[in-house]
């Protein structure tokens, strides 16, 4: 039995998601929360952030660290960076690498994750397909 055009046309168009006019606040990255301990930096919400943004802790972390040129610990919910750093700076960071490392360079969507391939990486995106290099970082 062959299925008319329409028939399958119609099936394809009811098995397609939902699209929603609020595609900008679905992707919502809390602000850090920044406390200053004498000459320590302490991120707050840094677990939080990094499950936000969908990556793993401690390449976030690796990268902020490589950025600030300095050391920090991370104790499965928070940071602490050796150094005194403002809360823009910190947030300033946080934003970098999400236009970096989560950001779709093709069609803005934030549906990306990291792939290795030997000693390079790439951002993978689940929405559009487009896969973009980023580096040994």
């Amino acid at each position: 039995m062959v299925k008319d055009y329409n028939w399958m046309l119609d099936r394809a168009y009811q098995e397609l998601p939902e699209i929603s006019d609020d595609e900008g606040e679905r992707f919502q990255v809390p602000r850090v929360r920044v406390l200053q301990q004498g000459r320590r930096s302490i991120v707050l919400n840094f677990g939080e952030v990094a499950e936000a943004l969908r990556r793993d802790p401690q390449h976030l972390l690796k990268f902020m660290t490589g950025e600030t040129a300095t050391h920090a610990t991370f104790d499965g919910t928070r940071v602490v960076f050796q150094g005194r750093f403002t809360q823009e700076s910190i947030q300033n960071l946080v934003d970098i690498y999400t236009k970096r490392y989560v950001i779709c360079p093709v069609c803005g969507r934030p549906d990306t994750h990291i792939e290795r391939d030997k000693r390079l990486s790439f951002l993978q995106c689940d929405a559009c397909g487009a896969k973009s290099s980023i580096g040994k970082r």
